[in-house]
C-alpha cells in the first residue's frame, strides 16, 4: 500500500514539533526527516527527540533524508557511521543518499565505480542494523537519466539498495513512465510534486493529475508498503501543503479502491 507523507525539508524554517503538527493537520501518515536541519547527522539526542515526537503524534518515520553523497562525503567530513547512527536512533527504516556529486555524463569509469563501491559498502553496513539505502533519483548524480539509473542498479546488484523515485525535471510523461518501469522492482518511497517545466515552475499538485495518474498506475502494482512524500509545495506555504495533501489523499484513496 502507498501511504501519504511529507518530506520535512519542505519546511526548513519550522521546528520538528511544528512539522509534526502540520503533517497531522494535513492528514498525512509519515515523515521523511531531513539530515541538514531537523535531524542533523550525528546528533543522537535530536534524533531520539524527533522519533518520540513523531510516534506520540501517531505518525511514522518514513525515512531519514540524509545528505550523504557516495564516493565524496566520507572523504569530506561526513562519515557514514554518523548518518547511520542517527537513522537508527530516529527509527528510520531507510536512509536516502545521493549517488555521487556529478551527473553521469561528467564522471569517468573510475569515478562511477568509486561511487558504486561506496554505495555497496554503506548498504552492507546499514543491512547489519536492519536499515536500507534509498538512492535519490535526481540530476547531478548517477541517477540523472533513466538509462544511467537503471544501469546503476544492475552494477550495484545489492539487495539492500532501493530507488527513491520522482520525475526528472522537464521530462515528458512518457519518458518518465519508461524510466519508472526500468527501475520499478526496486522503487521504495516516492517524492511527489508538480514542477513544470523547470524546478522553478511549481504548481498545485492537482494540475499534475494526468502525469501522476500514469505514475501511480505503475506504482500501484508494487507489493509491500511505501510512502508518497510531498516535497517543496508551491510557495512553501502551509496552505499549499493542505491543498496538495488533500489531492494526494484523494489519488491514493482512488488507487486503493481500484486495486
Amino acid at each position: 500500500m502507498i501511504y501519504p507523507g511529507l518530506v520535512s525539508v519542505t519546511f526548513r524554517k519550522l521546528s520538528p514539533p511544528e512539522v509534526v503538527a502540520l503533517a497531522r493537520k494535513a492528514n498525512l501518515r509519515g515523515i521523511e526527516w531531513g539530515g541538514d536541519i531537523h535531524v542533523p547527522h550525528g546528533d543522537i539526542g535530536r534524533a531520539r527527540e524527533v522519533r518520540a515526537l513523531t510516534q506520540e503524534a501517531g505518525l511514522v518515520v518514513a525515512a531519514y533524508g540524509s545528505y550523504y553523497k557516495a564516493g565524496w562525503s566520507e572523504l569530506n567530513g561526513l562519515p557514514f557511521r554518523s548518518v547511520l547512527d542517527s537513522a537508527v536512533e530516529l527509527g528510520a527504516p531507510t536512509i536516502r543518499v545521493w549517488s555521487g556529486v556529478k551527473g553521469s555524463a561528467d564522471v569517468d569509469e573510475n569515478g562511477r565505480w568509486a561511487v558504486i563501491e561506496d554505495l555497496k559498502r554503506i548498504a552492507t553496513q546499514a543491512a547489519q542494523v536492519g536499515v536500507s539505502i534509498t538512492l535519490e533519483f535526481h540530476g547531478g548524480s548517477l541517477t540523472d537519466t533513466n538509462e544511467s539509473a537503471s544501469q546503476l542498479l544492475v552494477e550495484l546488484d545489492h539487495a539492500n539498495i532501493f530507488m527513491g523515485w520522482q520525475p526528472h525535471n522537464g521530462e515528458e510523461t512518457a519518458d518518465c513512465v519508461e524510466g519508472l518501469g526500468a527501475v520499478l522492482p526496486k522503487v521504495g518511497n516516492i517524492h511527489v510534486f508538480h514542477w513544470w517545466p523547470t524546478s522553478g515552475d511549481r504548481h498545485p499538485l492537482a494540475e499534475g493529475e494526468t502525469r501522476w495518474a500514469e505514475f501511480f498506475k505503475k506504482l500501484g502494482t508494487l507489493p509491500g508498503d511505501r510512502y508518497a512524500l510531498l516535497e517543496f509545495v508551491p510557495g512553501e506555504s502551509v496552505e499549499s501543503l493542505i491543498r496538495d495533501a488533500a489531492t494526494l489523499n484523494e489519488w491514493l484513496h482512488r488507487l486503493k479502491s481500484d486495486a
